[in-house]
């Protein structure tokens, strides 16, 4: 693995989630496979989870790390081919990618959507940069359209936390996983929606999308999930809920790309609540963190003992181990 952006990049899921098991069992077990090499983790924009989940993965790995924070003491710089550079940034980033390769022995990106320039932020512009011009193992700690450490993190905890019966096989079924579209008042990137969409259509479940109309995903990442429009209808029955806000993603009209398009204040029957929450079979509750408590859900749901955020939040680490400890294998 050179490159880490979607779930395909993982290769057999079932071999990973098993990898997974072995490393929560012992997160030092492959400590000698990253002596002497060095993780270089970039990030554009802020981060607490990924960035200390990474960080705590490539120790265990016995790698060592070095973290830039692009917007907080380096040189400010331009990402775009062809400008004249007389603003306020003084490096390209076609200099700057292999300075930074100079020094490590694979780079973690993290750089959100600008929601303004669709084809920009769907190309992946500045992943794919550091993955053409770095030389070196690029693995994704969210971009512009996906946020797989999270979603493979997300898909770990539905493993460890689905009922015995839920296995697809004789006599039991598929866990119903529902990603539920919530409101929230800022425009938000789409990552983390597409991404625990492309997951959960690539794993052993039963997986429904619910949204206001307006708000449809990028059809490769919806795959085959099933899309209900009605909340409830979408609830009934659920085994996990994970809720998650995000801006239009301009599927069917690009020029509301990365717009809200309700007042917020109009849509807080979509907030996940007790009620909600009743709709479901017991359901536990799924969030990426952070949340906007009482606008994507209310306190007593995520607060209840059926909420996952915190082990769902504790499984980045084993995520990105397993990550790093492929890339690690497949390359040094």
């Amino acid at each position: 693995m050179k490159s880490f952006l979607n779930v395909q990049d993982l290769g057999d899921l079932k071999q990973a989630l098993l990898e997974a098991q072995e490393i929560k069992k012992d997160r030092y077990k492959y400590v000698e496979l990253g002596r002497n090499k060095t993780a270089l983790l970039v990030f554009f924009n802020n981060s607490l989870r990924t960035r200390l989940s990474t960080q705590k993965a490539a120790l265990n790995l016995g790698m060592n790390v070095i973290v830039l924070d692009v917007n907080a003491g380096a040189w400010k710089l331009e990402t775009e081919r062809g400008v004249i550079m007389d603003g306020d940034k003084s490096e390209h980033l076609l200099e700057a990618i292999p300075v930074m390769a100079c020094y490590c022995d694979m780079i973690g990106i993290r750089s959100f959507a600008g929601l303004t320039d669709r084809e920009y932020d769907y190309a992946e512009t500045v992943y794919n940069q550091f993955v053409k011009y770095s030389g070196k193992p690029v693995f994704a700690m969210e971009t512009a359209t996906v946020h797989p450490l999270q979603a493979f993190a997300d898909l770990i905890t539905i493993e460890e936390n689905k009922s015995p019966l839920l296995s697809g096989g004789a006599g039991g079924r598929l866990p119903k996983v529902v990603l539920t579209w919530a409101p929230h008042p800022k425009s938000l990137p789409q990552a983390v929606p597409n991404s625990f969409a492309e997951w959960m259509n690539a794993a052993d479940v039963d997986f429904v999308i619910t949204h206001p109309e307006g708000y449809e995903l990028d059809p490769k990442f919806v795959g085959n999930a099933r899309v209900e429009y009605d909340q409830k209808k979408a609830f009934e029955g659920a085994d996990f809920i994970y809720a998650k806000n995000w801006s239009c993603p301009g599927v069917t009209r690009p020029e509301d790309y990365g717009k809200i398009l309700h007042d917020y204040h109009t849509m807080t029957n979509w907030t996940v609540d007790t009620e909600h929450m009743s709709w479901t079979n017991n359901a536990k509750f799924m969030h990426c963190l952070p949340v906007r408590r009482n606008m994507i859900v209310t306190d007593d749901v995520i607060e209840a003992p059926t909420s996952l955020v915190i082990p769902e939040a504790a499984n980045r680490e084993i995520s990105a181990t397993v990550v790093l400890k492929r890339i690690l294998q497949d390359n040094y």
